[in-house]
């Protein structure tokens, strides 16, 4: 197992052609209203009549009236509004289908649509339902999050080629915005691990380019933030640093797949609970990893208020052995390993061979210059960016409105959740696995926060 991410002292670690056809950005047909008028004799024809084009009958008392030749629907709808008579005119809106999108991306199979194979944390019985949201938001015109910034604060992305560098070839140049490297005080935040780069490849990896596998919010941008060594490990005040710019220049979510060591207490790191603060002040979400000690307690930074920490989830909809639960746990998501020995819950068989792990394209061993699909990535870091992910999705849809805040986007992924275990276990699994692609449909729970 791959830890996520280490702190000082031992802590753990473009858009394509949709198959459903998006709606028109009006979302209703440009020259045509529904008119409902009082259900009087001969009011209909009279009314339909005088408003210049003959009436398609709906219903006995509701009528298709298209508008005259250069009107606008404003004043059509003000026009007809104010006849004796009319009930009510509304525009004819347009509904969508919302269907699965599978890209082709090739994976390890080398064929199209063979990530399917590897990627059951986006596709499989217990994943995340990408297909569909992907679907939500193609429908919605924003394809995969498109016009999001997520932050990732890691070691690093291999984001650019530069020097030894090189951009990961599952990436564009243009999926990233200006990001910084805290650990080596310059303005290139280049992988010298691969966690990174893998944690912002599940985020936002291009997809459907016949190439490798497939990112959750293909369409948002990445922040590279490094605020972690090659070794993984980084210190409270570098990663306090991190926030406080990813927040100032625009991130909408944050992206912490890292821990502190158990013993560390909110008061042990007060420069970077501040700097949490500031980022829910400012309306930014942060997701951070619950840790992968296999405790009953969420590890520090997951653990401070207004940040969602997230759980771990196996191949088979149980909580992950390493996985850490507790009061407190908003969400659990793939994270791939072995199943936790939990008597009762129906999908844990620790006695069975372990789940497949998570995968993703990153660089191999210690060149920054050799990409590939490792094996051993599995952990709460894995899980993590899973809900940032969908986060940005939900921003991109607009189910909330344009702006939601971190708590309504946050008990937005806690109505939609799916419930796994069984009842009484939100010590275990939060609100549930979380669920792009209710989280992202129309028409679902939106609670207020």
């Amino acid at each position: 197992m791959l830890p996520i991410a280490v702190l000082t002292a031992a802590v753990a670690a473009m858009t394509f052609a949709p198959t459903a056809r998006a709606a028109p950005a009006s979302g209703y047909a440009r020259n045509q209203i529904v008119v409902r008028y009082a259900p009087r004799p001969g009011h209909m024809a009279a009314a339909a009549a005088r408003a210049g084009h003959p009436p398609r009958p709906l219903a006995a008392e509701t009528h298709l009236v298209r508008l005259r030749g250069g009107e606008s629907m404003s004043g059509a709808l003000r026009r007809l509004r104010a006849r004796q008579g009319v009930q009510w005119a509304v525009p004819n809106y347009i509904a969508h289908t919302a269907g699965a999108i599978f890209p082709n991306d090739e994976g390890s199979a080398g064929v199209p649509k063979g990530w399917v194979q590897l990627q059951w944390n986006l596709a499989g019985q217990f994943g995340v339902g990408a297909p569909e949201a992907w679907g939500n938001l193609a429908a919605d015109g924003v394809p995969g999050g498109k016009g999001v910034t997520v932050a990732v604060l890691d070691t690093g992305v291999a984001y650019a080629n530069r020097g030894k560098f090189r951009r990961s070839p599952d990436f564009g140049a243009l999926q990233f915005v200006k990001g910084y490297d805290f650990v080596s005080k310059n303005q290139f935040p280049n992988d010298r691990n691969g966690h990174g780069t893998f944690v912002a490849s599940t985020i936002a990896e291009a997809t459907n380019n016949r190439y490798g596998l497939t990112g959750l919010a293909y369409g948002a941008r990445i922040m590279p933030v490094r605020v972690l060594d090659s070794g993984g490990e980084g210190e409270a005040s570098t990663i306090a640093e991190g926030v406080f710019f990813a927040v100032r220049h625009g991130a909408q979510v944050i992206n912490l797949s890292l821990e502190f060591s158990p013993g560390v207490t909110a008061s042990d790191i007060p420069e970077l609970i501040e700097a949490l603060r500031f980022a829910h002040h400012h309306g930014v979400l942060v997701v951070a990893a619950a840790g992968n000690e296999g405790h009953t307690a969420i590890a520090y930074p997951a653990r401070a208020p207004y940040v969602i920490s997230v759980g771990a989830t196996t191949e088979h909809g149980c909580l992950a052995a390493y996985s850490n639960d507790g009061t407190g746990l908003t969400l659990v998501a793939p994270g791939g390993g072995p199943d936790a020995d939990l008597p009762g819950d129906p999908n844990c068989h620790p006695e069975q061979p372990a789940g497949r792990d998570i995968y993703q394209v990153t660089f191999s061993g210690s060149s920054p210059r050799l990409f590939g699909v490792p094996s051993g990535y599995e952990g709460t870091s894995m899980a993590t960016p899973h809900v940032s992910a969908t986060a940005a999705l939900i921003i991109a849809s607009g189910v909330l409105g344009r702006h939601p805040s971190p708590a309504q986007l946050t008990a937005r992924m806690r109505a939609t959740a799916r419930k796994l275990g069984g009842g009484g276990d939100e010590r275990l699994y939060g609100a549930g696995l979380v669920n792009a692609a209710a989280a992202t449909l129309r028409g679902a729970p939106a609670p207020a926060g």
